[in-house]
């Protein structure tokens, strides 16, 4: 007698959470209706990181939710965070997983792209190939600092950005606005953030003697007597983008505010916004935002953006059919 064996296979999406920011993995694992996986995740007295799946992932899509960013609630920094979710791959991968998908929002070193001297390292390729090493088969983004670091990397790369949602943020909010851009490399997104929202452009002259140190020369464009925005896809130490807000206002624009993806808010971040003329610097989730913000900042949450990608991503569907394919502002 000859025994049959009957196969059956269903897809399974689990999501787990690093600690670099658990809120917003626990909110897009709400926005998809399941929960949070069970992961053991800790920091030996050596430095060295520590990860266990707490339950079978066998055969499932494994969606790492981790921005390689500083949580000091968790007691982690930047480089913690990538080494964690290095890890949560490597264990993933061991565990037989089908997909694992890592899910960075903001994606550390990313301003590393170029050799800006000699002897200086790419480190954003790095940390691709070292994500690629570690068995990821996917990763899923946010705002980029620029386009080539998708080429860093060998497996797909889905690129979201929160330009709809700043854009409707703002929409309605003046019948006179312009937006600024606060240097040239930045003059694309601007411009189509514009467009969405019907207003003027206009262009920040920058020179950086440094690095970290930007200084402002001169406002192309008029702002005279109109409401302005200056939008970039993150904010670090705020240094420039305080410096890009007084040069508006001393160019005669009547109100000033902000926008960017990345709360990175590094150094003396606060300090500087809360000495800025902006009413309101408007950003989203991707990084926890800190003890001791400024009552002018307003966070949007991405998690619903993030999810949608994710469900796709699971499905199979297209991802860019979320943004009509316009998720490359660069």
């Amino acid at each position: 007698m000859t025994a049959s064996l009957e196969l059956r296979h269903s897809k399974h999406l689990m999501v787990f959470a690093g600690r670099a920011n658990p809120s917003l993995a626990g909110d897009i694992a709400g926005q998809l209706g399941v929960d949070l996986g069970g992961v053991t995740l800790k920091t030996f007295s050596s430095g060295e990181v520590y990860c266990r799946f707490e339950e079978s992932i066998r055969g499932a899509d494994v969606f790492l939710v981790q921005p390689m960013c500083a949580n000091p609630e968790m007691g982690i920094n930047a480089n913690d965070a990538l080494v964690e979710l290095l890890v949560m791959v490597d264990a993933a991968v061991g565990a037989s997983a089908h997909r694992v998908v890592a899910v960075t929002p903001w994606y550390g070193y990313s301003r590393q792209d170029k050799k800006s001297a000699p002897r200086e390292p790419i480190s954003a390729r790095m940390v691709a190939r070292t994500l690629e090493a570690a068995g990821v088969d996917r990763v899923l983004t946010m705002d980029l600092h620029a386009g080539q670091l998708q080429g860093f990397f060998g497996v797909p790369v889905d690129h979201m950005t929160a330009l709809g949602m700043l854009a409707e943020h703002f929409a309605g909010l003046d019948d006179d606005l312009v937006i600024v851009a606060p240097d040239a490399g930045r003059v694309k997104l601007n411009k189509q953030f514009a467009n969405r929202i019907g207003a003027g452009l206009a262009i920040l002259d920058k020179e950086r003697p440094q690095q970290q140190i930007a200084e402002i020369t001169t406002v192309i464009g008029d702002v005279r007597g109109k409401t302005a925005i200056v939008i970039d896809d993150m904010i670090d130490t705020a240094g420039t983008l305080r410096a890009a807000g007084d040069a508006v206002m001393s160019a005669g624009a009547k109100r000033v505010f902000a926008a960017a993806t990345h709360a990175v808010f590094s150094g003396r971040a606060f300090e500087n916004l809360a000495a800025s003329p902006f009413e309101r610097v408007v950003v989203t989730d991707t990084i926890p935002l800190g003890p001791g913000a400024p009552p002018t900042i307003d966070v949007l949450s991405c998690a619903p953006l993030l999810a949608d990608s994710i469900r796709r991503i699971f499905t199979d569907e297209s991802v860019s059919e979320v943004f009509d394919g316009q998720n490359h502002p660069f």
